[in-house]
């Protein structure tokens, strides 16, 4: 049982291929029904001699036949229950119960399946079209209700906050929409590539939702480690990142990529803050993709506003790439999920199975609470084998969190050759 995923154009239709739980189901029933008819042949044709033991060994026979019988019904309905409940667990959005009066009708009309028109595909055995929901949906199904009533070909309503707030759920990917998204009137952008250090206009973005109203406001707070004034791309502090090192953990650009040995074209930088990595390596001409959150800052914007691709994704999504197509994979302190050292472990593994052999890791000031953090982060990365270019252990003052001198990670790591 399960389900296999296939890209189509620009979107991405699930498909429901042939269970083997239910072929299970089905051979049972037909062996149950091969066994019944056997014992009831023997028992109606092995028959004692007098009539009286006759009549009586009939009335016997039947009676253990009828309790065969429902023995077999109940080992096949009690197949048929776990078989759902698997499919339930497996496809996660069936378990939304669509019969509720508040669910939105848009919903219920995008979660149906669609057979396929010819039947079976005899090159992938699918049989119908499930679209792609989150299996988390289901615990935020009044707000994914919410987000899915609009008018029909009429314009969205201004809820990207609401689809935000169902993302960092875990409710990803969200389901399409037959509406049309709010546009804003960009105005003053620059072209490629003077737009990578030219500051962006207020009115470039969508301010609905957020607290600030203009970038001078955001320039005023300390959003997170990654990102103190990083929407002022006029001042030193942004825009010598990565050419300036104020400690012995900040690595400049140009000393890492002379690592990759000339080699290093494409990159991914996980929680990219405004841009400004990806903005550094556009300079060098390595094209590099940011994964980005609109969380107190129109971040996915102003990365396009500076000729950048934002990569609108949660840290808990799979990162949507073919394996082992990056040259370079760069993160910060965003690279720290917490919870249960499992979840870091998941998350590396999909760093380690996007980046090619050879290809660089760059771990830039990862903040660690603690020595233990750091011993668990270090051991951690010797299991995946990498061969350590730079290593450096130092300390920082943590301004957005504790306000006191924590421990700082930075390295670059090369993916080995796995055979």
């Amino acid at each position: 049982m399960g389900s296999v995923s296939l890209k189509i154009g620009d979107g991405t239709a699930r498909f429901q291929r042939a269970s083997l739980c239910s072929s299970a189901v089905n051979i049972l029933m037909i062996f149950s029904v091969i066994t019944t008819n056997l014992f009831a042949f023997y028992a109606f044709t092995a028959s004692p001699k007098h009539p009286q033991q006759q009549l009586h060994h009939v009335h016997k026979n039947i009676s253990l036949i009828s309790e065969q019988v429902s023995l077999i019904l109940r080992e096949i309905d009690l197949s048929q229950k776990k078989l759902a409940q698997m499919e339930k667990e497996l496809l996660g959005y069936e378990s939304i119960d669509l019969s509720r009066p508040n669910i939105a009708n848009e919903l219920k009309l995008f979660l149906q399946r669609h057979h396929l028109p010819l039947g079976k595909d005899s090159r992938t055995g699918i049989t119908e079209m499930v679209p792609s929901v989150g299996h988390s949906c289901d615990k935020s199904s009044d707000l994914l209700s919410q987000y899915m009533s609009y008018k029909v070909f009429g314009t969205c309503p201004d809820d990207w906050s609401v689809a935000q707030k169902l993302v960092l759920r875990g409710c990803e990917p969200l389901p399409r929409r037959r509406c049309f998204a709010k546009t804003v009137n960009k105005v003053g952008l620059y072209p490629f590539p003077v737009s990578l250090w030219k500051p962006v206009g207020n009115k470039t973005v969508n301010w609905s939702g957020l607290n600030c109203k203009n970038f001078d406001c955001l320039n005023g707070k300390k959003l997170s480690r990654e990102c103190i004034g990083c929407f002022d791309l006029a001042s030193s502090n942004e825009n010598q990142k990565f050419l300036k090192g104020k400690s012995k953990n900040d690595f400049l650009v140009d000393d890492v990529l002379a690592l990759g040995g000339g080699g290093i074209m494409i990159g991914f930088d996980i929680g990219g803050g405004s841009g400004s990595f990806a903005a550094r390596m556009a300079d060098r001409n390595v094209t590099v993709v940011t994964s980005t959150l609109n969380v107190d800052a129109p971040f996915s914007e102003f990365i396009a506003a500076r000729g950048l691709f934002p990569l609108y994704l949660s840290l808990d999504h799979r990162f949507p790439f073919y394996d082992n197509v990056f040259d370079l994979v760069h993160a910060a302190s965003g690279l720290d999920v917490g919870g249960k050292p499992e979840k870091m472990e998941f998350l590396m593994f999909d760093v380690d199975r996007i980046l090619r052999a050879g290809g660089l890791f760059w771990l830039d000031n990862f903040f660690c609470a603690n020595e233990e953090k750091k011993q668990a982060l270090t051991r951690l990365i010797e299991r995946f084998g990498y061969k350590k270019l730079k290593w450096v252990v130092g300390e920082k003052v943590d301004t957005v969190g504790s306000g006191k001198p924590e421990v700082v990670l930075s390295a670059v790591l090369q993916k080995p050759v796995r055979i």
